[in-house]
């Protein structure tokens, strides 16, 4: 049986970050990809201020949207610090799409910038695992090995250092063998 393909440009698959969401054909700057949607929350109703889940997406100060249903598989788009989509609000209307800032190849994982406050709550505890910032930390920790390295050979070469000085001064000067003086005739030494 021939496989279905999807006429969406995107699927869900396994990223760094559990599932994410992943281009299949290319999409070009500017299109709109997917539109994020779910229940809308009121912020003035108690019941609803106190629902916590990481699909919550914010329009403004009263309106919300849950994005926790199965269907919203745009909830599966993860964040980065450099993003290839960002999220286009419209509050009055109450939608929020997901809409392409550079060329997508497929094979490509969708993401967009969560914003300051979702970072500070929820990723900077646990730190940032999109590609920049890994490439970021793989770079910082390659410098850090990099100056352990140099620490440690400074501190053999000065080690090396202080044990040839200390050789030195332990060597038996020309006129002393075994601490006992030598006399010298006819350029001979004698005991």
């Amino acid at each position: 049986m021939p496989a279905i393909s999807s006429n969406k440009p995107y699927r869900v698959g396994r990223s760094k970050t559990g599932l994410g969401l992943f281009a299949t054909k290319p999409i070009k700057k500017g299109t709109r990809i997917i539109r994020y949607f779910g229940p809308i929350l009121d912020s003035r109703i108690p019941a609803h201020d106190e629902i916590e889940n990481k699909y919550l997406f914010e329009l403004n100060g009263r309106w919300t949207i849950d994005g926790s249903v199965r269907k919203n598989l745009a909830r599966y788009i993860n964040h980065s610090c450099r993003p290839n989509a960002e999220s286009d609000v419209r509050p009055r209307e109450r939608k929020v799409f997901i809409r392409a800032i550079k060329n997508i190849e497929p094979g490509d994982e969708i993401n967009y910038d969560y914003g300051t406050d979702y970072f500070k709550a929820y990723l900077k505890p646990i730190g940032c695992k999109c590609d920049s910032c890994e490439k970021k930390r793989k770079k910082l920790r390659a410098e850090a090995r990099a100056q352990r390295t140099k620490a440690k050979a400074r501190a053999e070469r000065k080690a090396a250092k202080a044990g040839a000085k200390s050789a030195k001064k332990k060597a038996p000067k020309k006129n002393q063998l075994n601490g006992h003086a030598v006399a010298k005739t006819n350029g001979r030494a004698r005991a």
